[in-house]
């Protein structure tokens, strides 16, 4: 069952240091560096899937096209959940080009849940905010469940 955030009043924000890599989405600024740190240790509970290519979001505004090429496909990409059960992709972009440009299928993936990926979150208000728009979503999720069983009952 979806489950509601109950935000923590001890939240500390992902610290940002000159060059780091950030992923925004309005409001809400993901520390993309500090997140491949993490996975780097192989954390045992985020979910290392196959993903189809073409499932992969490919809506971002601009690609460094002399940076296409050199990217290394075998590096998982990284995707958030952004609401119950939807995943966004946050790093790896230029490895979804490259695997559509050379006809590869599917891209090892890292998924992590809200849970996993809430404290990269850069500021306090993003994460506050990010709280509620969840909780707006499970809300939401939890009215068309009702609905549907409604119907069918």
């Amino acid at each position: 069952m979806i489950q509601p955030l109950r935000a923590d009043p001890r939240f500390s924000p992902c610290p940002v240091d000159e060059g780091d890599e950030l992923f925004p989405n309005g409001i809400f600024v993901f520390n993309v560096s500090r997140m491949l740190e993490y996975l780097e240790k192989e954390p045992t509970d985020v979910e290392l899937v196959e993903i189809a290519v073409c499932d992969l979001d490919q809506g971002f505004s601009s690609l460094n096209e002399s940076h296409v090429d050199s990217v290394d496909l075998s590096r998982p990409v990284v995707l958030v959940e952004i609401a119950p059960g939807h995943y966004n992709l946050i790093d790896g972009h230029h490895r979804v080009e490259k695997a559509l440009r050379q006809g590869v299928n599917t891209l090892r993936a890292y998924r992590l849940t809200v849970l996993q990926h809430l404290r990269f979150l850069t500021s306090k208000d993003a994460y506050l905010t990010y709280v509620e728009y969840w909780n707006g979503k499970v809300k939401r999720a939890l009215q068309v469940e009702r609905s549907a069983r409604r119907r069918v009952g």
